[in-house]
């Protein structure tokens, strides 16, 4: 702390002492009195920070830090560690920024590795996968055996629909752990992007064999019997999801929905019902428990769940024709009416959508997909919390 040009305070010698004795709050608040008696000491600042953070207040540590950076920005490692507590408060675009310019000072410095990896997974953490995959990609070709760093890789591939370069990936994290079921996850979201069925289950098949207590495992391969309309294999799935994680909601929303499917509501009722209290900005779990409602006679509960599926998706033309007979049964003409003459514009609408669709197909070759650096929104895929490296 002592520069050698002049000598320490008493706060300053006490703050020190508690820190060596390990007593962190009793020194938190010593170096808070110093700064309130030495409110130009940089270092103070920068000491009071660290000490926060250590002790997860990572709001105040930032403060202490930003104030240092704004007195003494030569302090080594400043934006470094200003840059961890963003990234620990989940603030990843300011963790990013002050990444960057810790890099910028000190390009061949002993944390340029680190900083690398760091602003890669800032930029992950952020949803910028473009942005994160030069940084990864760097950082994963100086650490051959670095398995959480080619993960990450992938998944930014992935999710950019960069998918050959996602397998490319995948085949490397087999050198490493040949039983990686996160790997063989990822590889089965590449090969279903790419249309190949037969590959995708086998990946998802072989995650399951992996590891079967994998987050999502079985969740991501029945959500692709359930895609292929494969009821009775989905459902399997669906239940082990549930054994390993009961109040996995999308496991719930999706096998009571496999359950409508296959005109069983009763078994599909209780699930939809739980699954609501997760998913109610869904139409999809409102039109299910419509359809449920109706088919076992509680028109009222019908009308209330459908009701608030064409409030969600007004062009659901289903719950639009179900509602119309709903109202038809009940003796309620002029909103059966209206709800028909929906249901009836609705569908000339998706096959004039459907006949320019052909058309165009017709007309010009289908642009390539880009990856807009997007995560997809209802693809199962392992956790994507960014931790620490």
């Amino acid at each position: 702390m002592n520069s050698g040009q002049a000598p320490l305070s008493e706060a300053v010698r006490r703050a020190i002492a508690l820190e060596q004795q390990g007593k962190i709050p009793e020194a938190v608040s010593a170096w808070q009195t110093v700064v309130r008696a030495e409110p130009r000491n940089g270092k103070a600042y920068a000491q009071l920070g660290m000490l926060e953070a250590r002790l997860d207040h990572y709001p105040e540590a930032i403060a202490a830090y930003r104030k240092a950076l704004a007195l003494s920005p030569a302090i080594p490692q400043l934006e470094l560690n200003l840059g961890l507590a963003y990234f620990k408060a989940g603030d990843f675009l300011n963790a990013d920024k002050a990444f960057e310019a810790e890099l910028v000072k000190y390009p061949k410095g002993p944390d340029a590795a680190r900083l690398t990896i760091l602003i890669g997974m800032a930029h992950y953490g952020a949803h910028e996968y473009k942005a994160a995959i030069p940084y990864l990609k760097e950082a994963a070709a100086a650490d051959k055996k670095n398995l959480p760093l080619r993960l990450s890789l992938a998944h930014c591939y992935l999710w950019t629909k960069q998918l050959d370069a996602t397998l490319g990936v995948y085949k490397e994290i087999l050198e490493i752990d040949p039983d990686s079921a996160e790997a063989d996850m990822i590889a089965g979201e590449a090969l279903d992007e790419k249309g190949d069925n037969a590959g995708a289950v086998q990946q998802f098949r072989a995650a399951v064999k992996a590891n079967p207590k994998e987050p999502n495992v079985h969740f991501a391969l029945a959500y692709l019997y359930w895609a292929q309309k494969r009821y009775e294999e989905a459902i399997p799935e669906f239940r082990a999801e549930l054994e390993n994680d009961p109040d996995n909601s999308q496991a719930m929303l999706y096998l009571g929905d496999t359950y409508v499917k296959q005109e069983q509501f009763e078994q599909a009722r209780g699930l939809l019902e739980k699954a609501l209290k997760y998913k109610s900005s869904l139409a999809l779990v409102h039109q299910d428990l419509g359809i449920v409602y109706m088919e076992t006679g509680d028109d009222a509960g019908a009308i209330r769940e459908l009701s608030k599926t064409v409030e969600l998706q007004p062009d659901n033309v289903n719950a639009h024709f179900r509602l119309g007979k709903i109202y038809r049964a009940a003796g309620r003409r002029e909103e059966s009416k209206a709800e028909f003459a929906k249901a009836s514009a609705l569908n000339k609408q998706v096959d004039e959508a459907t006949r320019k669709r052909i058309a165009d197909a017709n007309a010009r070759p289908a642009a390539d997909a880009g990856g807009d650096g997007s995560k997809p929104e209802g693809k199962p895929a392992a956790s994507d919390k960014p931790q620490e490296p």
